[in-house]
């Protein structure tokens, strides 16, 4: 579909790939609707909160739209023919606006949504609606605990004084801060064995994390096993409703096919 306009609301790895597909001249294969050779313009918007981020191949636009009503006016001004949301598990205000926007202007939207984790044996997971649930949790369970739910959100363990937090982020996390809080700064993806060294080292006694998914940051699961760490998981809110979800890039492009084609077909007298 030559001069098809996509834009991805990215940051994650799988947006960045996704990117790459529709971008490279390629051929795309046993995918309704997205026949020929690639080559469509594609934005991937990024929110901007990561100083250094890794950028996707196409077009990239950084920072906020200004809510949905701001966004509805870009899809508009940029005769955007579909939305791509493959933002963060974790990003529901920007998902929501999403869905909101594409409504308002009548472009098909699509979301990629990677598999949450699931516990094996060995594991002890303790599940949480939300961060200040998981914190709730954390007095009962250890007192030296190994924080890698992002740099937001951090002030729902600001008042636990009595423990000790090591916080993993990729930028420096935003304050308050609990009082005793030791921050690293690293980026994954991470090795089992690195994640089972860093646990030791630290002697962490519990280990709180966002239901992410995928690989780039599940090491640490498998290191807390190992090592009989229990986790505290909180849960991902869901996707807005009557948008259509794939797991992968490869399903997402399937959907682009479809809503392309449907969105072609209602315009034609």
């Amino acid at each position: 579909m030559p001069g098809t306009h996509i834009l991805i609301l990215g940051g994650t790895a799988e947006a960045r790939q996704l990117a790459a597909e529709l971008t490279e001249p390629t051929e795309l294969t046993g995918l309704t609707g997205l026949t020929g050779r690639g080559g469509f313009r594609v934005t991937t918007s990024l929110a901007g909160r990561v100083s250094q981020p890794r950028l996707p191949a196409g077009e990239v636009r950084i920072g906020g739209f200004g809510g949905p009503e701001g966004l509805a006016h870009w899809l508009r001004e940029q005769s955007v023919d579909a939305v791509v949301d493959a933002t963060h598990p974790f990003a529901a205000a920007i998902s929501a606006g999403a869905a909101q926007a594409a409504t308002a202007v009548g472009v098909p939207l699509c979301a990629l949504r990677r598999p949450g984790w699931s516990a094996g044996p060995g594991d002890r997971w303790y599940p949480a609606a939300s961060l200040a649930d998981a914190a709730a949790q954390l007095p009962a369970l250890g007192r030296r605990i190994f924080l890698t739910t992002g740099r937001l959100g951090l002030a729902a363990f600001a008042d636990l004084g009595q423990l000790r937090f090591l916080v993993r982020s990729v930028e420096p996390p935003e304050p308050p801060l609990p009082r005793h809080t030791h921050i690293l700064l690293d980026r994954g993806p991470f090795t089992v064995d690195g994640e089972r060294e860093l646990l030791r080292t630290h002697e962490i006694d519990v280990l709180v994390t966002k239901d992410s998914g995928g690989p780039a940051t599940a090491a640490k699961l498998t290191a807390a096993r190992e090592l009989e760490v229990p986790v505290v998981v909180v849960r991902r809110p869901p996707a807005p409703p009557d948008v259509p979800v794939a797991p992968d890039v490869a399903g997402v492009l399937g959907l682009l096919g479809v809503l392309l084609s449907r969105a072609a077909a209602d315009r034609c007298p």
